[in-house]
């Protein structure tokens, strides 16, 4: 994996939130999520956009890798949530907004995602971009490119302090590995 980070002097500038890298595989995509997986808390969202093929799904895989889910992981496309439950009870929410419309926020609404939103459960969304007015001012955007057939480029922009510190922490992980 390729990392690229963005330093700033002083107050916490734009491009302290942000963090930009390359992989070569899924299996490096799913190691990357499994290693955000492991620092993700109740409470945190994590809000994955991209085209189809871009890696959302692996790196959701990778994701509840590290948080400890055993059971297989695939996108809930028809049924839009998955829940998975992890270490202590908490929730994993596994969101899939692939199938919305532009009533997609309507129907999101409709069926309690901005509840699940907004609670201490784990939520990952994938296309993100359809209920962008329910994503909580703090979560964690991830920004997915399909580059090749093996070469996936990922920004990440974290936004509140808690996902601010989850993106730091993640950047502190891949300089000690």
């Amino acid at each position: 994996m390729a990392w690229r980070t963005r330093q700033g002097i002083g107050p916490l500038l734009v491009e302290d939130l942000a963090l930009e890298l390359t992989t070569g595989s899924a299996d490096e995509t799913q190691r990357l999520g499994d290693q955000l997986g492991q620092l993700l808390q109740p409470g945190h969202v994590v809000a994955l956009v991209g085209e189809l093929g871009a890696g959302k799904t692996c790196l959701t895989q990778g994701i509840a890798r590290g948080l400890g889910v055993e059971e297989p992981v695939t996108s809930p496309t028809f049924i839009m949530v998955n829940e998975y439950r992890i270490a202590d009870g908490v929730a994993f929410y596994h969101i899939d907004c692939y199938r919305l419309d532009e009533n997609g926020v309507a129907e999101a609404l409709a069926i309690g995602v901005d509840e699940l939103l907004g609670s201490d459960g784990i939520c990952v969304v994938e296309w993100a971009e359809r209920i962008e007015p329910l994503l909580p001012h703090e979560h964690l955007a991830v920004s997915l490119v399909y580059v090749d057939h093996t070469t996936r480029h990922l920004q990440f922009m974290a936004s509140g302090e808690r996902h601010i510190a989850l993106l730091n922490g993640l950047k502190a992980q891949r300089v000690e590995s």
